[in-house]
Parts: structure tokens; sequence; C-alpha cells
């Protein structure tokens, strides 16, 4: 034991008199760090958005409820907020929650529309990125280990040392072994230190970090042991990096890019405009149509309120609402659609990942982070069942009832976002 610690502590001693490697760790611990900070004040940031949402929400529609009585109108002027809580691992991995909207406001008109109509930041900015945490690691990380391990060979070969340092080596620990644990275990603490912290400061749970440092730590690993591998025979520093990063702008860059131009070219999916056209069509259309177009279909998805179809009157809302849902539903086959080529460009990805390790990495954090696409349609189809709580609140008002009482509006649905955790 004492032999190993002291091979340990003479190269964590010939580590610190380089300076360029000094500096190199201590640039990917300020990276880091910036990608950390960065992470954990967009996160502070939509938590604070939504909360200011959830208050004014409440407020406008106590103001709607004052103001109005009838259950039609009450239908049109209040409106739900509903949104995509960030996790505690969110901060780490953003994912794709800069590019499809975690928050939206709904009311009882047809769905379809205000789900499409996209809320997200500039998009502009969107297609910049954001440089958080499982960026650095995946894309910047491996440049330093490249840079750390490349002329780890090479160098003593150059400057003639190599053979006389192999032949009076005790052991190929103490000459190689030695110094690949120092440099890795510096990396690792640089990079993983700031993300410990934003750990500590979001709530992540020891789980959550346990599993995000295994991956990173393994991820890292590789890298290393591609790099010491690569480098262990030659005898040119220059060329031993350049192949290696090359290896990087394939595994980074090239594979992902056309791994995605070939996924697009392959699947085919409705636009989300296509969504909302179809659906505005089929409701501007319904104005003018036998009222019996409308509330036939719709007794179908809502046999209980076919004794109560029949209308007194030109325009009564409970046809107008009818109409609202039929639009929703003419639209529906499109809507399926787009969601199912969404999950089929995400399943043909993962095997586009396996060939790529920082790809495969995003993939897993995202997915831990819940910032993924998956996450993005698992909110869309929260906002739908919240939708359809709403719906069955007001249909019985809207249909039979007449105006609801101050208590029973008490009891309107109230949507619930969970993602919290990871886990």
């Amino acid at each position: 034991m004492s032999y190993l610690i002291t091979q340990l502590t003479r190269e964590w001693g010939f580590l610190l008199r380089q300076k360029y490697l000094v500096v190199l760790l201590l640039c990917s611990f300020v990276l880091s760090g910036f990608a950390i900070y960065s992470g954990l004040s967009e996160v502070n940031a939509q938590q604070q958005t939504i909360e200011r949402l959830k208050a004014a929400d409440q407020s406008d529609r106590a103001k709607v409820q004052q103001k109005q009585n009838d259950a039609g109108m009450l239908a049109y002027y209040s409106f739900h907020l509903t949104y995509s809580q960030p996790s505690t691992l969110a901060f780490a991995a953003l994912g794709e929650r800069d590019i499809f909207p975690w928050k939206h406001r709904i009311n009882l008109l047809a769905l379809e529309g205000q789900i499409y109509e996209s809320d997200a930041q500039n998009a502009e900015l969107a297609q910049a990125g954001k440089i958080d945490f499982v960026f650095v690691i995946s894309a910047l990380a491996p440049l330093v280990i490249i840079l750390l391990f490349h002329d780890l060979f090479a160098n003593e070969r150059t400057s003639g040392r190599h053979d006389l340092l192999v032949t009076t080596a005790k052991s190929y620990f103490a000459l190689w072994g030695a110094r690949i644990t120092v440099r890795f275990i510096a990396v690792i603490v640089c990079l993983m230190l700031p993300f410990y912290v934003g750990a500590i400061i979001a709530g992540a749970n020891a789980v959550e970090v346990a599993y995000v440092s295994v991956l990173c730590i393994a991820y890292l690993a590789f890298w290393t042991a591609l790099s010491v591998w690569w480098g262990k025979n030659a005898s040119s520093a220059p060329r031993v990096a350049s192949s290696l990063i090359g290896l990087w702008v394939l595994f980074a860059f090239i594979i992902p890019i056309l791994g995605d131009l070939a996924i697009n070219q392959s699947v085919h999916s409705p636009k989300g405009g296509d969504i909302m056209l179809t659906q505005r069509e089929a409701v501007n259309d319904a104005w003018d149509l036998p009222k019996s177009a409308t509330m036939q279909p719709f007794i179908k998805e809502y046999p209980a309120l076919a004794p109560y179809i029949d209308m007194s009157s030109e325009f009564e809302w409970k046809w107008y609402y009818a109409f609202q849902h039929m639009g929703d539903l003419k639209a529906a086959e499109l809507s399926k659609a787009y969601r199912d080529a969404a999950a089929k460009k995400y399943e043909l990805a993962g095997f586009v990942s396996l060939i790529s390790p920082p790809l495969l990495l995003q993939r897993s954090l995202t997915r831990a982070a819940k910032t993924d696409s998956i996450a993005a349609y698992d909110y869309e189809q929260q906002i739908r069942d919240y939708h359809k709580q709403l719906r069955e609140f007001y249909y019985p008002w809207l249909f039979y009832k007449g105006e609801p009482t101050k208590r029973a509006l008490e009891n309107m649905p109230r949507f619930e976002n969970t993602t919290q955790s990871s886990n």
C-alpha cells in the first residue's frame, strides 16, 4: 500500500509541475462549473415562471368566474395553466426543453390547435442551444482526455527516455499505471465536482447522482482507454492527437448528423401546422353544416348526452363545444401520425447512438433528467388528459344542468404535474 501511495504521490507532483496540464484541468473545471451554473439558472427561471403563472392563472380564472355565470361563457373565457415541471436532474441535461413547449394555457375550445401553437422561446436562440453539463461531458470532455493522454508514451520516445524507463521500472503500474490513474482522477474531479455541488442545490437524490456518475465516469474511461491504447506504440504525439480528434469528430458530429439526415429522410411525418389547419377547417366548416352533422357523431363519443342534443335556438353552447371537439377528432389521425413518427425517429436515433458514444450519453442523461422528446410528448398527453377532464366537467352544465354554482366551480379539475424526480 505504501508503494502505491508513493507512486501516486510522485505522479501528482509531476502533474502539478506541468503548467499546461494544470491550466487544461482548471479550464475543464471552469467550463463544467459554468455549465452547472447555467443549468441551475435556467431551471430556476423556469420554476419561477411556473409559480408566477400559477398565481396569475388562479387570479384570472377567479375574475372570469366573478363576471360570468353562463357555463358556455365560463368555458370560453376560463383558461387553465398546464406545465411541465423541470426534474431535479434537469439542470445537468436541459435536453429538449428549449425546443418543445413546457407550458400552455388552454380552454375548452378545440385542443389540437392550442397544443401546436408553440410558446417556445426565440427560435434562433433555441437553434444555438445551451452549454449544459451533458454537452460539456459528451462533446468537450473527450478533447480534454485526448490532450491529457495523447502524448503519454510518444513524449518519452521522442525524448529518448522510453527504453530506459521501461527497463528500470519495477512494474507497469509504477511507470504508466500511476500516471494514467492520477490524470484520470484529476479530470474526473474537475468535471464532476461542479455537478455534485449542483445536485445538492437542486435536491437530486443519491440514486440519481450515482446513476449520472456511473454513466459519466464510464464514458470518460472509454475515451481514456481509447487514447492510451491508440498512443501506446506511437512515436509522434501530434499524429496520435490528430487521429483521436478525427475519431472525436466522427463520433460527436458526423455520425449524429448523418444519422439525423437519414432518419428524417426515411420517416415522414405531418407538420404541426397541418394538424392545426385540419382542426380549424373542421371547426369553421361546422358553422355551415346541419346541426345533426355535428351532434350525431358527437353522441357516439358521449352517448350519455344523447337525450339532451335537441336545440331550441339557432345557436347553443352545447353545439358550439360539440363541434370544437369534433374538430379535434377530425385532426386526431394526423396528430397520432405525428406522434408515431416522432416515436419512430427516437427509436431509430437509439440505434444510431450505439455507434456514437457521445450521442448515447446524451440520450441516457436526458432520459434520466426527463428532458428528452419522450418527456415532451408525455407532457402533451397530460394536456390531452386534462382537457378531457375539463370537457367531462363542463358538458353536463352545457347540455342540461344550466348555470354552474360557485361551489361546483370549486370542484373544477386542476392540472397536476408530478415531474419532480427523475426516477
